[in-house]
């Protein structure tokens, strides 16, 4: 395993991160027979820093429960989430945080602002004395390393924000298919210019740049090097940066942490020379030319109240122009429009009440993407049909 150091702390931070938020799922639990294996092989291996959430679907509990079951706490960093959206005054702090203390071992290494995405936010915590609550905490160690933000906003946010605070790290999403796109590395290098450690997060882009490039994409990779999989692909564009200290994988299977693991034991700064960097500026024009919308798939847009599954609506578009427009269709109505609900609940059924754009970590104009899908895969020439199947369906239930 390859180290990078947190200038703030000295700490020695391992390059691969595992982010907890893809833990394995089983009956809406984590799934701890496959989960367990998973994190103990990673801190075997090296992999020292753990990134979790208040939000994260029981992970915090889960991670917690593993380190105590194997003495394994002290080995390891711990990083999650205070949970901004919940806050309503300031006793929310010690409300909020104190769960978190009981899941994660009695203290937290480093604790982030979750979705801290503009000034006026972090005015109003100011407002009610976060920054006397965080020295606080960390003098009685119980913040050990540090305090910082993740930030899904835009870019003049962002620069804003690292000038407000004395922050010891940040936490942006960053990978090669747009270096501008929110912090970008505009952000990226700010921050580190102010000795501020920097995790990524969603290096493939929500397993886009892994399993979802189109095959013009995936051709060139292959014909750049047949022996690197595309996943290794986008990790090494993002550690071959400085600037960058950890990136993190939400890891949700065996096989995906061995080759991780792989890769990171041969990542440096400096690694790519000018032909391996050409290679990603193509297949960053093949990549723009076949998704139209670069969502993550984060699920922050849920629960939509008319029961469209706003994500799988998106990936779905997306996929029709890289499988084609009629298969695209075939996969919307069975995953979209009559899978999940008692009601035929695709694109077409958002009545715009704007509760998903609130919610998107990418500021995406998610109510004008809902129009193209529903143009694209609702066509007239279906619409019939399936409002027909609609009648007969609801009369099943």
């Amino acid at each position: 395993m390859q180290y990078r150091i947190d200038k703030k702390t000295g700490n020695k931070l391992s390059v691969l991160g595992f982010g907890s938020y893809r833990f394995p799922v089983k009956f809406a639990k984590t799934d701890m027979s496959k989960t367990e294996p998973m994190v103990l092989k990673a801190i075997e291996n090296g992999v020292n820093y753990f990134d979790t959430g208040y939000f994260y679907f029981g992970s915090e509990e889960a991670l917690g429960s593993i380190l105590k079951n194997h003495n394994l706490r002290e080995k390891v960093y711990v990083a999650t989430k205070m949970p901004l959206v919940l806050l309503k005054r300031p006793e929310d702090f010690d409300k909020y945080f104190n769960i978190q203390l009981e899941h994660l071992g009695g203290y937290v290494d480093y604790y982030l602002v979750h979705m801290l995405s503009d000034v006026d936010a972090w005015k109003k915590l100011q407002s009610w004395g976060f920054e006397e609550w965080i020295k606080d905490k960390k003098e009685k160690g119980l913040i050990r390393s540090g305090a910082g933000f993740s930030f899904h906003g835009r870019q003049p946010e962002f620069l804003n924000l690292l000038d407000e605070y004395d922050w010891d790290f940040v936490q942006i999403q960053y990978n090669y298919s747009d270096e501008n796109f929110q912090a970008g590395v505009t952000g990226l290098k700010k921050a580190a210019s102010k000795g501020i450690s920097v995790m990524i997060m969603e290096p493939l882009l929500g397993g886009k740049l892994a399993g979802g490039l189109p095959k013009s994409a995936q051709a060139i990779l292959k014909n750049a090097d047949p022996k690197r999989s595309f996943a290794e692909w986008g990790y090494q564009w993002v550690w071959n940066q400085p600037e960058v200290t950890v990136t993190l994988s939400g890891m949700n299977k065996m096989s995906d942490l061995d080759d991780n693991l792989q890769a990171a034991e041969k990542s440096h700064v400096g690694m790519l020379d000018d032909t391996e960097l050409a290679v990603y500026k193509q297949v960053q024009d093949k990549f723009r030319e076949s998704y139209k919308v670069l969502c993550t798939g984060c699920n922050y847009c849920m629960p939509c109240p008319k029961g469209v599954n706003i994500p799988s609506c998106i990936a779905t578009y997306n996929m029709s122009y890289t499988i084609g427009r009629l298969h695209g269709i075939q996969h919307y109505i069975f995953s979209n429009v009559v899978k999940d609900s008692k009601e035929l609940a695709g694109a077409s059924v958002c009545v715009k009440c704007g509760q998903c754009e609130k919610k998107c970590s990418q500021n995406l104009p998610v109510i004008k993407i809902l129009e193209d899908v529903k143009k694209r895969l609702e066509p007239w020439w279906i619409r019939g049909p399936l409002d027909f199947f609609g009648g007969i369906f609801k009369k099943s239930m």
